[in-house]
């Protein structure tokens, strides 16, 4: 028989390597680099159902808290989205939305005070079989590829996070 003290929270682990489950709906579509290093420029991956972030965040922001602990602030493309909040209420705990005309095709995650993730966010329309290339490709640790020349590349589009726009930063 095993002990273990269910008084202490488990810690938090990197997210499981395995990444062809049964999705259902409703479900975060999500990768994220399985090691320590985070030394490409890319953490992971994010492929939203829709343009709604009120609909989309809550199941990316659980997942992520799940497993990397509570997430404060997120920072994305104000012209990806449809209305976007200043806040939303999620898991009963309170999440900054940060709004930039940026169109870099990520958003930006902020775990704690100083931890930072960015996500490519691949595009709804994006097919099944190009979304999974634009994912893998970045979570790579190596990957020194910017999240629209990953979205040209793989065919899911050319244009900001949710596909439409030009994917060049504003001015």
């Amino acid at each position: 028989m095993t002990h273990s003290d269910s008084s202490s929270p488990p810690p938090h682990k990197l997210l499981p390597d395995a990444i062809h489950h049964e999705v259902k709906p409703g479900t975060a579509l999500l990768r994220l680099q399985t090691t320590q290093s985070r030394e490409g420029i890319l953490d992971g991956a994010w492929w939203p159902r829709s343009r709604d972030i009120g609909t989309e965040l809550p199941n990316l922001i659980s997942a992520l808290t799940e497993h990397l602990g509570p997430v404060t602030r997120v920072g994305l493309d104000a012209d990806a989205w449809e209305e976007l909040p200043v806040r939303l209420v999620i898991d009963d705990r309170v999440v900054h939305i940060d709004a930039f005309p940026v169109g870099d095709d990520t958003v930006l995650i902020t775990r704690g005070e100083r931890d930072y993730f960015t996500l490519l966010v691949v595009p709804p329309h994006a097919t099944a079989d190009a979304a999974r290339s634009a994912m893998a490709r970045a979570v790579r640790a190596d990957n020194v590829t910017d999240a629209t020349h990953i979205l040209i590349d793989t065919g899911t589009g050319a244009g900001k996070g949710t596909g439409t726009g030009t994917g060049t930063a504003a001015p």
